[in-house]
């Protein structure tokens, strides 16, 4: 078991317990909650699991490793960063094609770069943010975090390159 895991079970048991103590109907209240967002969460995420694995068995390794990969260099961080700034949704949508392209050769550069990209980019969140605090604040964020991922990509590739 992972880390993570282990974690979050010890998290789980320690509110069982405070909700067995606190009474009330809170332990049956509390897993129904839970229950729905699983339920409302689950085609997303078999969606995203799908597509992450089709990814890693539809595109080949040598694609990622020419494109992607550490040979790629700037361009793959690049890519990555345009990738995961157009990428939409949350976590359980990233994470999962990130993960496939990790495993299929991507370098730890371009992964990082995505990932911060999606993070601080976000395209597909600027009409929302735009409408709620104007074009002027909204274009203002979106252009002082431009060079973010890039920055992190090769940060993260001079850095752990060589070890991840």
């Amino acid at each position: 078991m992972k880390a993570a895991t282990i974690a979050m079970a010890v998290l789980l048991a320690a509110l069982v317990a405070f909700a067995l103590w606190r009474g009330g109907g809170s332990l049956q209240k509390g897993l129904l909650s839970g229950g729905k967002t699983f339920l409302n969460t689950l085609p997303l995420l078999v969606i995203a699991f799908a597509v992450a694995g089709l990814v890693q068995v539809l595109i080949p390794k040598e694609f990622i490793a020419k494109w992607l990969g550490a040979e790629a260099g700037f361009k793959g961080i690049l890519i990555g960063s345009l990738a995961g700034g157009l990428t939409p949704g949350g976590p359980f949508v990233s994470f999962p094609i990130v993960a496939s392209l990790y495993k299929a050769g991507a370098s730890v550069g371009t992964v990082v770069a995505f990932v911060t990209a999606w993070s601080v980019w976000a395209v597909h969140r600027l009409p929302m943010e735009m409408g709620l605090v104007g074009p002027k604040l909204a274009l203002a964020r979106f252009a002082t975090t431009l060079v973010v991922p890039p920055l992190a990509g090769l940060a993260a590739q001079a850095i752990f390159g060589k070890w991840l």
